[in-house]
């Protein structure tokens, strides 16, 4: 505005009712809550899995949507975390319900991806209508945390899956995230890398539905000796421990040289 050249130039710190700059004996009031304005944790730290999908128009496009039709990013959170309860379950109940085992891996690669969509948007979203925040982040990493490991049990208990394996790729997924947060706790940035990462994890898990689908539609259904799933979930495993192995090196390759 004009008429307030001077004023720009001021310098100061936030006044003590945290709405103004005090500069001396002048206190300029400008009705906004300075100490309170802080730069969303997300931008801020750039500790953003790299996600491809975020960059095309028609993401772009949803996540344009959603912000106008009022959702926010916390729970979109929540839906991701819905979906992964429920693929889980749908997963487990292939074993459960042979006669409609076709359409419960269905469903459960569809949660899947569904999940993995909202893990996405909530980002997303929340970078549109400016509302990221620090709080924000546990809705980000709780949920992920929670629909890995049901997905994960929950082929564990499919039909043709190992219970024990399904524990373990669900324990070994923690840990690739676990190892994650302790480095940004340290100091380093973010690591992301795979081999299986979420996103690696949760395209076996839908490959093996898509394929147990296949089977029971033809009337083979998936045997509890059939060993695509179990298999799946013994490379899910091995593949997230070497994740979680390659991040440590990496991160305290970060802290060595800091």
């Amino acid at each position: 505005m004009r008429g307030l050249g001077p004023l720009a130039s001021l310098r100061g710190r936030p006044g003590h009712d945290g709405k103004g700059i005090n500069c001396g004996n002048l206190h300029v009031s400008f009705g906004v809550d300075l100490s309170e304005h802080r730069v969303p944790a997300m931008t801020a730290t750039g500790n953003r899995r790299p996600i491809a999908a975020r960059e095309l128009s028609w993401s772009r496009a949803v996540a344009g949507w959603l912000a106008r039709r009022g959702a926010t990013a916390n729970a979109i959170s929540l839906a991701g975390l819905a979906c992964g309860l429920a693929g889980g379950l749908a997963l487990a109940a292939t074993s459960w319900t042979p006669r409609w085992a076709w359409a419960c891996w269905l469903i459960g690669a569809l949660l899947v991806q569904l999940r993995l969509a909202a893990n996405m948007f909530d980002g997303m979203v929340a970078i549109e209508t400016a509302t990221a925040s620090k709080l924000g982040e546990l809705y980000n990493e709780i949920p992920d945390r929670v629909s890995d490991s049901a997905t994960l049990i929950g082929l564990g208990y499919a039909a043709g899956g190992d219970v024990v394996l399904g524990y373990a790729a669900a324990l070994a997924a923690v840990a690739t995230a676990y190892v994650r947060a302790v480095g940004v706790a340290a100091g380093a940035r973010a690591e992301f890398c795979g081999p299986m990462a979420k996103q690696q994890r949760m395209f076996v898990v839908t490959l093996v539905a898509i394929y147990g689908a296949a089977t029971a539609a033809i009337g083979w259904r998936v045997a509890d000796l059939d060993p695509v799933p179990w298999l799946a979930l013994l490379v899910i495993v091995l593949g997230s421990l070497l994740t979680a192995a390659r991040r440590l090196l990496r991160i305290a390759a970060t802290l060595r040289g800091t």
